[in-house]
């Protein structure tokens, strides 16, 4: 990609109504709560099984929160981890996205974000600027009346679904992963 392409012309391609996920999310695939990694799990098993019908849509700085966390396990959980994220970063249609000038003076404009952390005021106003709904695993999203967030799972919630699969060659790469688990409250 060259060094001046900019974030506008990839928020062209991001269609409008759009499946947002977060950090949250993702990492809630390696939840120390069961249900938080079940209901994650299917969350991506099934975008990955509907093809480009599954696509969604994610920031690059929750792409960053993810590294970000993974980064601070040692070198050896790094190295069983991270070729699973590759994978599926590689398999399932994300349009990965930067915030816009937009997104940014909406972050800080609108009365519905006031008084959450910059980083989550970015990413609803990214959002709900393309009329999109976030998918995630925050508890404290989901505890903010009014924002246009959908939960996959509460932690303490038993699962509401039997744990499902990866294709094969994913889910290898998943289960060597596991070595990787995510406190609630770090996600």
């Amino acid at each position: 990609m060259p060094a001046d392409d900019t974030s506008a012309v990839r928020t062209e391609t991001v269609p409008t109504d759009g499946v947002f996920i977060d950090a949250t999310l993702f990492m809630g695939m390696h939840s120390e709560d069961d249900a938080v990694r079940v209901a994650s799990k299917a969350f991506f098993a099934d975008r990955l099984a509907a093809g480009t019908a599954g696509r969604v849509v994610m920031s690059w700085e929750q792409v960053g929160r993810c590294d970000d966390l993974v980064w601070a396990y040692e070198r050896g959980v790094q190295d069983d981890y991270y070729p699973f994220m590759d994978v599926l970063h590689t398999d399932l249609a994300i349009d990965r996205i930067a915030y816009d000038e937009a997104d940014v003076r909406r972050a800080f404009t609108a009365p519905g974000l006031d008084g959450l952390p910059t980083h989550e005021r970015l990413l609803l106003a990214q959002v709900i600027g393309r009329g999109g709904t976030l998918h995630t695993a925050s508890p404290r999203l989901l505890g903010t009346a009014g924002l246009p967030v959908v939960p996959i799972a509460r932690a303490g919630v038993p699962a509401p679904v039997a744990e499902p699969s990866f294709p094969p060659y994913l889910e290898d790469l998943y289960r060597r992963s596991l070595v990787l688990t995510v406190a609630s409250e770090d996600l």
